[in-house]
């Protein structure tokens, strides 16, 4: 399940998608547009902007704009920035791994396999879903 965060970054990133490519939307803009609170989505941009997916202009006219093209910032990239791992359990993790305590042996471990698989198709899933492609939809 999405976290609340990561809902209210997709819904700014979507927004910014939309605006010309010249365009720099200040935050009111963007929380008003959006529907996310201005406090929360301040937050938001700052961690887009470590992630390096927005940039910030300073100033009077300043505001966010996009680093990269909605068709190179993908839904399984947003997830690991705000709500990490796409896997169900550590052990199933790619970029967040980490050894069950409870297992014997994980090569032995049938929970294990099975959520690998669905760690798999989620993430095939989630990489070619782009913001691109839920603007134009």
């Amino acid at each position: 399940m999405l976290s609340q965060k990561t809902k209210y970054a997709l819904k700014a990133l979507l927004y910014l998608a939309e605006q010309d490519a010249n365009h720099i939307s200040k935050t009111i803009e963007i929380a008003e547009a959006a529907s996310i609170p201005k406090k929360f989505l301040e937050q938001i941009l700052l961690d887009l902007k470590r992630g390096h997916f927005v940039g910030s202009k300073q100033g009077k006219f300043g505001g966010y704009y996009l680093l990269k093209s909605g068709n190179d910032i993908t839904l399984a990239e947003i997830h690991r920035l705000f709500d990490g791992a796409i896997a169900l359990l550590p052990c199933a993790s790619l970029n967040f791994y980490e050894p069950c305590s409870d297992c014997k042996t994980e090569s032995e471990c049938s929970l294990r396999h099975g959520l690998m698989i669905i760690r798999d198709e989620t993430l095939k899933a989630m990489q070619g879903i782009t913001i691109a492609s839920l603007v134009k939809k």
